[in-house]
């Protein structure tokens, strides 16, 4: 039984490890270092043999994941698999699928044979669904059948899954006190809490993590640190729950480390642009540097509609600070389930907002995209500027070689280049 971190650790390079090195132009043994520390993941189940390993964390580019899954109100494969082909058109490097509808195995498995890219689930969806389906109160469900679905989802191929493990019954009741403006928005981390409070008892996510640990350790399936207690809106960002969460997440990061398994942590939805630079800090900081993982952030909550910007807004100043992975939002967010093609337009925006921070931080593939694309746009180039484009569906009726609508033969570079050349 090894994962990649067991085998960084012992000075070993993985072929997993030498594919992301190349791709991502860093020295492989500086690679392998930073999976031993825990400050990278390679997102890859050991039973998946053709996914494309991916790489997230300290010195790497900043990763885009994109959600899909059905819902009870909405529920269709198919429909799922073709955002699939959206996702992998659009340039997203994961997927996670969330689904709450019917049939979530046969949904999970047509999913996993559509795509070779990394792919995440949230086992509590299905086994809090379930739990309600059947007996009408969260509270009945059991320990057993909640890390039976984690096991059954890490022996389906899921290469990372989400378990909001620090929803502690410390870290509840620190809430109940407190008080919230939206008091928790996290699926999981609602039904998590609202277990705790049915029975009294402690999340078993946290009291059992090291038979947890055990069972995602078989598969090097990744552990992604669920953020239950993530700011609904801008007014609760940063609260006492909040910081007592990522507190008991940083001491389950360590010892996921130590058992040899790879682990993430998942950061804030809803924060103020000021707030941003500073919670990424203390977030890295209380998880000895594990990858972080954000949802947006997003900025403002006045925006349904719109919150594919006010998420672009703040992933990108995330990033900058210290985010490695960003999960997209789609114009459909606090509105409804998002269709395929609210799905590409939340993955264009998000890659946007990636790669800003990468020429942010010094990316030389980055800088040098840019570079290239300026050159293209100088020579009117239509052609050229596709090939370095987020989205290069916009070029495909431009006549090349001419300058666009808007100048005209008054169009600056090319007077310059008449009179200049």
């Amino acid at each position: 039984m090894t994962t990649q971190i067991t085998e960084a650790k012992k000075g070993n390079i993985t072929p997993e490890m030498e594919f992301i090195a190349e791709k991502e132009n860093i020295d492989v043994n500086v690679l392998r270092e930073k999976i031993a520390q825990g400050r990278v993941v390679i997102l890859k189940n050991n039973l998946r043999h053709d996914v494309i390993p991916t790489g997230v964390g300290e010195g790497l580019t900043v990763k885009i994941n994109a959600n899909i899954g059905t819902s009870f109100e909405r529920s269709s494969t198919e429909e799922e698999i073709q955002k699939v082909k959206v996702i992998e058109a659009s340039g997203a490097h994961v997927l996670m699928d969330l689904s709450t509808g019917h049939n979530i195995d046969e949904t999970r498995m047509a999913i996993i044979k559509s795509t070779k890219l990394p792919i995440g689930t949230v086992p509590m969806y299905q086994a809090g669904k379930e739990a309600i389906d059947e007996f009408n109160d969260i509270g009945r469900l059991s320990k057993d059948k909640l890390f039976s679905d984690i096991e059954k989802h890490c022996r389906s191929g899921i290469d990372f899954i989400t378990v909001h493990c620090g929803v502690t019954k410390f870290v509840v009741d620190a809430l109940e006190k407190q008080g919230r403006v939206t008091d928790i928005v996290s699926r999981g981390g609602s039904m998590l809490a609202c277990w705790i409070k049915a029975t009294g008892k402690e999340n078993p996510l946290y009291e059992y993590y090291d038979e947890l640990l055990d069972i995602v350790k078989k598969y090097d399936v990744t552990l992604s640190l669920g953020d239950g207690l993530r700011p609904g809106c801008g007014y609760d960002a940063g609260d006492r729950a909040q910081v007592a969460e990522t507190i008991v997440l940083g001491e389950l990061v360590k010892r996921a480390r130590k058992a040899g398994v790879q682990s993430m942590v998942e950061g804030p939805g809803h924060v103020p642009l000021n707030k941003i630079p500073a919670m990424m800090e203390t977030i890295k900081v209380l998880t000895d540097y594990a990858p972080l993982y954000v949802l947006g952030p997003i900025v403002t909550d006045i925006a349904p509609g719109y919150d594919h910007i006010t998420a672009a807004i703040g992933g990108t100043l995330a990033a900058y600070h210290g985010a490695d992975f960003l999960c997209y939002v789609t114009p459909a967010e606090h509105i409804g389930l998002p269709n395929a093609k609210q799905v590409r337009e939340g993955i264009i925006t998000s890659l946007i907002a990636a790669h800003a921070a990468d020429v942010a931080r010094g990316n030389a593939a980055a800088i040098e995209r840019d570079k290239k694309m300026s050159e293209a746009r100088k020579n009117l180039d239509w052609d050229e500027q596709a090939k370095y484009a987020v989205d290069k569906c916009v070029f495909e009726k431009i006549m090349n070689g001419k300058p666009c609508t808007m100048c005209g033969q008054y169009c600056s570079m090319k007077i310059f280049n008449e009179y200049f050349k």
